[in-house]
């Protein structure tokens, strides 16, 4: 959204207004609605101070707090308005309606917004952009389908679907990783426990007998000398650390750029980003397809489903080079992300005129690859998990014993 300072005459006098909209002829329309007089001028201005410090104040809050909406209410409301669409029910009245029906407190303020601006004559999906970051991209993507081919219903009701398939997975995911982060905790309160009440006792003799500690030694005290003199400073920094990550991430287009670009090449990790992502972008490319939708235009609208800026650059040249005349399938090639049997796929699809059976398949196989790493995550984590612990079990061991054994050999000379 922007900001239009909008400069009226009304009975004589100069009236002075600035208005929030997504372009300057909405704004126009808004401030005709809303002010009476002659419009003389309009231009695009910077936000209002107060409201630069409200963002600034919202962005660190969510940060800290971020509203999560539930997902199971966000896919019954979503099928609730495909159910009404389909009726004949128009979306304004479709979302008034669901605006009061759904429990979900930050969902039920966001359709009463999004029935606000609807009512000041934007869009749905120009209403809806306001709040991407609740409702996800793929809820952008698909809605504007919806008004673009005039089949809101279908387009809502495969949203539905999709969404649906995308909250499975994620249950799939935390399900998968309730067993490591178990043993990270279990590890963290053991090591606390060690540094606040053992380590301390045997550093008392260590240092009675003045002697030189060996390297693994040093590092235990040095460890438990930070816990026990900066524990509460190092939980603060830890917190600043974690707020400063996600205000950045959130805010800083090229903080977020490098992260995107470095959280593909970490381990285990990057292949997840890249499976759920590549199998998102695919899926939602596939419904413009079968839609009917020109290329060129729903690639567009499905890059609008990428989180991970790297990949959506990589993704965005594809619609440069079919604009050129080049073949979606050499486009697709170009980019590295596709294995050669996926390219010879889709190239047998655009062949055969069949491109989204095609891209189906490709979908399929992007979601296969990715459920086969969540189905198998404990097994790939665990032997990095038992090298941790084997590490912290190790230095604990030489930092205690390597001294006591030496003040044995020094007892016996």
């Amino acid at each position: 959204m922007k900001y239009f300072e909008i400069h009226s005459l009304f009975k004589g006098k100069k009236v002075f207004k600035v208005i929030k909209a997504s372009n300057k002829s909405d704004a126009i329309s808004m401030a005709k609605s809303k002010s009476p007089g002659i419009i003389i001028n309009v231009k695009e201005t910077s936000a209002p101070v107060e409201d630069q410090l409200e963002n600034i104040k919202n962005n660190i809050m969510d940060a800290i707090v971020k509203k999560n909406i539930n997902m199971k209410d966000l896919i019954a409301a979503i099928r609730q308005l495909a159910v009404m669409t389909d009726a004949g029910i128009s979306i304004h009245d479709s979302i008034k309606e669901v605006s009061k029906a759904t429990t979900d407190i930050t969902l039920k303020e966001i359709f009463e917004r999004i029935d606000d601006d609807l009512n000041s004559g934007l869009s749905l999906t120009e209403s809806m952009m306001s709040y991407r970051h609740e409702l996800g991209d793929v809820t952008i993507a698909m809605v504007e389908l919806g008004e673009s081919t005039g089949n809101m219903a279908e387009s809502l009701e495969k949203l539905a679907e999709i969404v649906e398939e995308i909250e499975e997975n994620r249950q799939k995911f935390k399900k998968a990783l309730r067993y490591p982060i178990t043993v990270m905790i279990a590890i963290a309160i053991a090591f606390t426990i060690l540094m606040v009440y053992v380590v301390p006792k045997f550093k008392e003799i260590f240092s009675k007998f003045h002697a030189e500690l060996p390297i693994p030694t040093k590092i235990l005290l040095f460890m438990e000398h930070m816990v026990n003199t900066y524990g509460q400073l190092l939980l603060l920094c830890l917190f600043i650390m974690i707020v400063t990550f996600k205000y950045l991430r959130k805010n800083n287009e090229e903080f977020k750029a490098k992260y995107d670009e470095y959280i593909l090449k970490v381990y285990l990790i990057g292949n997840i980003t890249f499976y759920a992502t590549m199998s998102r972008f695919t899926l939602v490319f596939t419904e413009l397809i079968r839609a009917g939708i020109p290329i060129s235009d729903a690639l567009d609208t499905s890059l609008l489903t990428l989180e991970n800026i790297h990949l959506k650059k990589q993704l965005a040249a594809v619609k440069t080079s079919v604009s050129r005349g080049i073949s979606l399938t050499e486009a697709f090639k170009d980019t590295g992300l596709f294995e050669g049997m996926l390219i010879q796929m889709i190239h047998a699809g655009e062949q055969s005129g069949t491109l989204d059976k095609m891209l189906d398949k490709v979908t399929g196989y992007f979601k296969s690859k990715f459920n086969e790493i969540i189905d198998n995550l404990a097994a790939y984590i665990e032997p990095v998990l038992l090298a941790f612990i084997a590490g912290m079990v190790l230095l604990m061991a030489l930092g205690i014993f390597m001294p006591m054994w030496d003040m044995a050999q020094a007892v016996k000379n």
